[in-house]
């Protein structure tokens, strides 16, 4: 291996292990240990696309312990930052793969701790500009999803592109105006994913009679088993084995394959579960798993309504 090599990989190492410190820091809520971490490097190596990720972690650090001066700070460090590595250079937002989340994550922190100090327009603004300028990159779901967290809700649900499909032929969801409808946004690699469709069977069957429809979203990610490489057509063929071995009690399900989809609802998350009431109104938007009772209750209310 040559000299040139070596040095590339020994500073990939150094640069790898900074993002887990700052989160193992983080995880004890040693915050100063975190501080640390990042100083250190800071000196050997500058502000790096790196650095700017662990920074990140931090500003979602303060928010997850409710610190949110603190993560307002640490977000908006992040955001001037990766804006200015941006701003003074050629290349863009997803020539590599840590500015994004360290963007993605700014912008996430800032909507949230705005919002929790009862800014919720100023929050809201701050994504609509957001997404206005970062609308065709990477983190397009995510700020979506923020958006959605704190918009959504009451309005009428996105229309859903259903093109290509599995399944059956996905209905328009304006034709399903009368009835509640669940959502469920899946990826064929989630293991939480896989871990909630016993709940949706469930719920299903329960509120048959009630006329609930569920429509399980997907979209194609480029790889398929084992994070190989997949072409549309060998992507789309693993999904339908994984859909044979894990979704079984839900084959009938709809499937609309589409990226769109994902990031009219911002599910950067998976699953992400949303429910329609039969006006074919958002009643619950929810990034992540729900456990049966959480999600029949929001199920209930979407029938009431």
């Amino acid at each position: 291996m040559s000299a040139a090599i070596c040095l590339c990989v020994t500073a990939l190492t150094a640069q790898t292990d900074l993002v887990g410190d700052v989160r193992a820091q983080l995880q004890q809520n040693s915050f100063s240990a975190a501080e640390s971490e990042l100083s250190s490097y800071k000196s050997q190596h500058g502000v790096t696309p790196e650095y700017l990720e662990a920074l990140s972690w931090m500003a979602r650090g303060a928010a997850a312990a409710s610190r949110w001066d603190q993560a307002i700070s640490y977000a908006s460090e992040t955001r001037t930052l990766a804006e200015q590595q941006l701003a003074t250079s050629k290349n863009k937002l997803d020539a590599e793969p840590h500015l994004p989340i360290a963007l993605g994550a700014a912008y996430e922190v800032l909507a949230q701790a705005t919002a929790e100090k009862g800014q919720h327009a100023k929050a809201v603004t701050l994504l609509q500009s957001a997404l206005a300028r970062y609308g065709n990159t990477s983190i397009r779901a995510r700020l979506q999803k923020n958006l959605n967290l704190l918009a959504l809700v009451g309005q009428p649900a996105p229309p859903l592109q259903a093109t290509q499909y599995l399944g059956p032929k996905p209905p328009t969801l304006a034709s399903l105006k009368g009835s509640p409808v669940l959502l469920f946004f899946w990826a064929h690699w989630c293991v939480d994913c896989k871990a909630e469709v016993p709940v949706i069977a469930r719920l299903r069957q329960e509120f048959a009679p009630e006329g609930l429809v569920v429509i399980g979203p997907t979209q194609l990610y480029g790889y398929a088993a084992q994070g190989a490489d997949a072409a549309p057509e060998q992507e789309r063929a693993y999904i339908e084995s994984v859909r044979a071995r894990y979704y079984s009690s839900l084959q009938d399900m709809p499937v609309p394959l589409s990226k769109q989809n994902f990031n009219a609802y911002g599910a950067s998350t998976t699953p992400t579960l949303v429910v329609l009431n039969r006006a074919g109104q958002v009643e619950m938007y929810h990034p992540g798993a729900l456990s049966y009772d959480e999600l029949r209750s929001a199920v209930q209310k979407a029938i009431a309504r």
